[in-house]
């Protein structure tokens, strides 16, 4: 091993490297006969690899962009070429020319990081993104600080929060914090703006009984309907309405139903629909268009939003604000909503609302699940990122054992580890995090 290390292998020919790995890829085992421990083993070495070569097909784009050969060919350009080449649409050619010239024009680190395959090429474009978008004042040192400490953070978390994390970029390289705050005010404008040019709505007769249509929306017009649609469609909105239809008829037939019995015929109504989930939110979609109001258009939107956003940046119209849907929107957008939107004040409490009903009442009210939205932004399962809003409040205490309805008590989980933390095979335990709480599962013996 030490003679290996001081004499290590020469350099291979990047023609003859991808030819030993197709090579080897022939001559692997085939992946289907694994056990299921063996492949799970084998994900992140094979997604390090899948990394790694699309590190060499960028440096490949790159040299093939600097030579032009796109036009020798009688090509539009780069992406254009590309295309052809590799089968694939125009913008996602386009968009592996525009990241193969921004590793090759700089952004070193990057660079290295992806050969390595130490980040994906998602990653690699938010930080090319964010160095096309710092101000023009940031110097070449402040410009490396930046993207060493992107790609530090790209190690650990994902693009969606590598992309947040990005936007107060000008926080590495030590600037102030007006600075930080109006270098994010301007990015998250300008990605709306960008958002808002893009809006389209198409709508085509079949002329069989239904109008296909495609709409490209903003984030956060696409939230707020996301949000309804699952809301409409939700099994526990189905549930209450067939259990008042169940106990109803047992009612007119004289007879009494116990709440599992009402439950189980809830379930199989609703299992006996015959609908996926896009039928269901198709189905969802109709019911809320023959219920928009249209006597008053120019009215707010019939939504609410909860902002959470500090006072002076929202005074000053610079920084980010959150949504409780886990979405982010500049201060001035969120200014403009205070206009036409009902805003739910960050802070909560008082005679108003009160956050803590101790055993009086069973279910957690909205203003508790409004006041837990300014801590979570999703599900507080470990590794889970189902956005806030779809969760449900269960009782870090069980409130059939004694337990109350306070704030403090309250932990956000999806209905998927709702579900889990009450099935008696898998063992849960509760951590607090700072303000957070981290719920973790192991299933039993």
């Amino acid at each position: 091993m030490a003679i290996a290390a001081l004499h290590p292998s020469p350099p291979v020919a990047v023609a003859d490297g991808v030819r030993q790995v197709h090579a080897v890829l022939d001559r692997c085992e085939r992946a289907a006969d694994l056990s299921g421990q063996a492949a799970s083993v084998l994900i992140d070495d094979v997604d390090r690899a899948v990394t790694r070569l699309q590190a060499l097909k960028l440096d490949l784009v790159a040299a093939v962009d600097r030579a032009d050969l796109a036009s020798d060919s009688g090509m539009t350009g780069t992406a254009a070429w590309l295309a052809a080449r590799s089968r694939t649409d125009g913008a996602t050619a386009a968009k592996e020319v525009r990241l193969a010239t921004a590793l090759g024009e700089g952004l070193r680190a990057t660079r290295a990081a992806l050969a390595e395959g130490r980040l994906s090429t998602e990653h690699a474009h938010v930080i090319a993104r964010t160095a096309h978008q710092l101000p023009a004042g940031v110097d070449d040192a402040e410009r490396a600080s930046i993207e060493r400490s992107l790609v530090a953070v790209a190690r650990r978390v994902d693009p969606v929060a590598l992309r947040k994390a990005a936007r107060r970029a000008l926080a590495s390289a030590q600037r102030s914090q007006a600075e930080v705050d109006a270098h994010e005010e301007a990015v998250l404008r300008a990605e709306e703006e960008q958002a808002l040019a893009a809006t389209k709505l198409t709508l085509h007769d079949n002329r069989d009984g239904t109008i296909t249509g495609h709409f490209t929306v903003p984030t956060l017009a696409g939230q707020i309907l996301k949000k309804v649609i699952q809301q409409i469609a939700s099994p526990r909105r189905f549930a209450q309405r067939a259990a008042q239809d169940a106990r109803a008829r047992a009612a007119e037939c004289g007879s009494d139903l116990s709440d599992a019995r009402v439950a189980e015929a809830t379930w199989a109504r609703f299992r006996a629909e015959g609908l996926d989930w896009s039928q269901k939110y198709g189905h969802a979609f109709v019911e809320l268009l023959e219920h928009l109001p249209t006597d008053h258009l120019t009215g707010k939107v019939n939504a609410t939003v909860l902002v959470t956003l500090d006072h002076e940046r929202l005074a000053a119209g610079l920084g980010a604000a959150h949504l409780d849907t886990g979405h982010d929107v500049s201060a001035s957008e969120a200014r403009r909503l205070a206009c036409g939107a009902g805003l739910v004040p960050a802070v909560l409490g008082g005679q108003s609302q009160v956050l803590d009903l101790g055993r009086g009442q069973r279910f957690f009210s909205e203003a508790q699940r409004v006041a837990l939205a300014l801590t979570y932004d999703s599900c507080a399962a470990d590794g889970c990122d189902r956005p806030y809003a779809w969760t449900e409040q269960h009782h870090e205490d069980a409130w059939a054992w004694g337990g109350s309805t306070d704030l403090h008590k309250a932990v956000p989980l999806c209905g998927y580890h709702h579900r889990r933390i009450h099935d008696a095979s898998y063992h849960h335990s509760v951590a607090r995090e700072g303000p957070r709480k981290r719920v973790t599962f192991v299933k039993r013996p």
